[in-house]
């Protein structure tokens, strides 16, 4: 009976052995803060400049794209280059299970992104964000550990 692969060991499975779980897809070089948990089946893309915080869960499923080969597919060829932007996590950021972060997009401190969401803009520290594309819902109010999601009153 073999065991599973460590992570940053061998993979069986044809992903690129990485530090952070060996079940993640992780390409490029991204910067990853201390204490920071990377779920299984995730897609770390650090191609065009990425940077996760400390004490951030990246939950199973979720996916951070720096790249996009939209114009280039579109184009037929004719516009040759792959869009690159970078995405930067701050601190202490929960990305939800099966959310999509996309290209250029900054998420603050402390924010929450709820399951399968899609980022296609910046999220403000302590929001929360949820559907498709993603929107402030809630903030994240804090006392001590105390944490309660606060719902966004529309006007």
């Amino acid at each position: 009976m073999t065991q599973p692969p460590s992570a940053g060991g061998p993979s069986s499975h044809g992903l690129p052995a990485n530090p952070y779980n060996p079940h993640a897809w992780v390409i490029g070089e991204p910067e990853i803060g201390p204490g920071t948990w990377i779920g299984a089946f995730t897609v770390i893309d650090g191609s065009g400049g990425l940077t996760i915080g400390a004490g951030c869960d990246i939950s199973c499923g979720a996916q951070i794209y720096t790249h996009s080969t939209a114009r280039r597919c579109v184009s037929g060829r004719a516009y040759a280059s792959v869009d690159r932007a970078p995405v930067r996590i701050g601190d202490r950021v929960f990305i939800g299970a099966n959310a999509t972060v996309m290209m250029g997009v900054t998420i603050g401190d402390g924010a929450v992104v709820g399951a399968g969401a899609v980022v296609t803009r910046d999220v403000p520290a302590g929001a929360v964000v949820a559907g498709v594309p993603a929107r402030v819902v809630s903030t994240v109010e804090l006392d001590g550990a105390d944490v309660r999601f606060v719902p966004v009153v529309e006007s």
